[in-house]
């Protein structure tokens, strides 16, 4: 008896992730099968805040014209791809947390959402503390304290007509999502951002929303990753090419973050990472919420990802420090385009290690303008001498980074009581090989640089798994550790210069 001819190999799926940063977005295609996943670039564009009278804003009109333009690009890509061509399963949006948009009860945008930069938020918490004060904010929400999180810049806008208007809050990714498909809704992983969130119950706090005088109605319906979120508009199918068609949007973990902790490629142990790009964001994935006093005042968020897994995390000054640098060169040398990061680096590693010892999480460092002489009156102000050329400048802010994500996973291990074996890096800071190796000898343990797509690829998974070709959360995993290129870094030198520059930087 023969056996049976093995059927065709079914075609990868098709999924389009919608990622925005603080500084870009782009739509990427992925292609997914159990055994292979690969993914295109299909669309950049930069994403540029507006200045105007009242205070700093997101362009996001600008930022939905994009990513109609981007799922065109999708759609025409996917058309070329065979001669019957090979359509999109779903879309999927995810971005920076906390900012949002106020729809009125037309479903109308009302006004420019604020940047989180913006500085209205200033005083904003002690508001929001009269009537719950930090340690009850936390036992709710387990959040933690930045000034510009939503349940402040809510507190700062509480008077204004904007917010008197408002019938919904969405944040961004939910905004267009309302837009492309004309549902409401709230993706948890993003939801949890917010310090509207309580953190125990996986719900939208009542306690917050009350003491703030904010209707409960404001806040949509709860999202899990992976749900169904609508399909596109028969306007927007037609501006992106797929007139007479359908395209589901699936929520994705919304939260960038969420989105790159879904795509690190640990396989057993504990999941500790460090997602870095204009932030770093460094934790451990865990199973509840950790809101001891402790973890309080040691600043770490509960922020939910998928699964309902917690994502136990520091947000730490990232790459964003070494780019406003870049910038401020520009500017100094005339030229329009900044200085080339590889030679930046290359003179980095030429550079005497440990010349100066700064917080990059400092007040200092928060706004954007001249990092380069901000660094200088930092030193000058803890009496240390400044880097002298630029090449010490950026290994200065590559060291902060490495001492901080160091600091910050090894006092997350503490406070959970978590083994650490081996940490992943994850999103762009994964191609500064300098960064890697200094945070693998800070820490001194291996780093598992990649994927530098991390986010993007997060979106594609969640997305692939909601639509059956995935199974578990290690299935995401282990496709990401079979297909991804990833490099590991192993701690070299000794620790002791590490520890003197750790002790420097407790006397600044």
């Amino acid at each position: 008896m023969s056996s049976a001819a093995p059927g065709p190999l079914q075609p990868p799926s098709a999924f389009a992730a919608v990622d925005l940063g603080a500084t870009s977005g782009r739509v990427v295609v992925g292609h997914v099968t159990r055994e292979s996943l690969t993914h295109e670039v299909v669309h950049r564009f930069p994403n540029t805040p507006v200045r105007l009278p009242d205070g700093l804003h997101w362009d996001v009109l600008g930022l939905y014209r994009e990513v109609l333009a981007g799922l065109r690009q999708a759609a025409l890509r996917q058309a070329t791809l065979t001669p019957r061509g090979t359509p999109l399963v779903s879309v999927g949006i995810d971005s920076w947390a906390v900012d949002y948009g106020l729809l009125d009860a037309d479903g109308t945008l009302v006004g420019a959402p604020f940047h989180y930069r913006d500085r209205r938020t200033e005083g904003a918490a002690d508001a929001v503390w009269r009537h719950v004060d930090a340690a009850e904010l936390y036992r709710v929400t387990g959040l933690q304290h930045l000034p510009f999180n939503t349940v402040f810049q809510l507190a700062a806008a509480r008077e204004s007509a904007a917010l008197a208007r408002a019938r919904h809050l969405l944040l961004l990714p939910d905004l267009l999502t309302y837009w492309l498909t004309g549902t409401i809704g709230a993706e948890t992983t993003n939801a949890s951002t917010t310090g509207l969130f309580d953190a125990p119950a996986g719900e939208w706090s009542r306690r917050v929303t009350g003491a703030l005088g904010l209707a409960p109605s404001l806040l949509p319906p709860l999202r899990p990753p992976g749900s169904p979120a609508g399909e596109l508009l028969p306007h927007v199918l037609t501006e992106v090419g797929l007139s007479g068609g359908r395209l589901p949007v699936t929520a994705v973990a919304s939260h960038d973050t969420a989105s790159a902790v879904a795509a690190v490629p640990a396989l057993d142990g504990t999941v500790a990472y460090i997602s870095c790009g204009t932030w770093s964001l460094a934790g451990l994935e865990l199973e509840r919420p950790v809101l001891t006093e402790a973890a309080r005042r040691a600043n770490f968020s509960n922020e939910r990802g998928v699964d309902g897994t917690i994502r136990f995390l520091r947000n730490i000054m990232g790459m964003w420090l070494l780019e406003e640098c870049r910038r401020a060169w520009a500017r100094e040398d005339g030229t329009a385009a900044p200085a080339d990061h590889t030679d930046l680096i290359a003179q980095a590693e030429a550079a005497p290690a440990f010349a100066a010892v700064i917080d990059p999480d400092a007040p200092d460092f928060a706004a954007a303008g001249d990092v380069p002489a901000r660094i200088a009156a930092f030193c000058r102000r803890t009496g240390q001498q400044p880097p002298r050329s630029r090449g010490s400048v950026v290994r200065t802010v590559l060291e902060a980074l490495a001492l901080a994500h160091a600091r910050t996973l090894t006092e997350a291990a503490e406070l959970t009581g978590r083994e650490l074996r081996t940490v992943h890096l994850v999103g762009g800071g994964a191609r500064n090989g300098l960064l890697c190796q200094l945070t693998a000898d800070a820490l001194g343990l291996p780093v598992v640089a990649g994927p530098v797509e991390a986010t993007a690829l997060g979106n594609i998974l969640v997305q692939a798994r909601a639509h059956g070709v995935l199974e578990s959360r290690q299935d995401l995993r282990r496709l990401v550790a079979d297909t991804q290129p990833l490099r590991r870094y192993d701690p070299s030198g000794s620790p002791k210069p590490w520890q003197v520059a750790a002790a420097r930087l407790g006397r600044t």
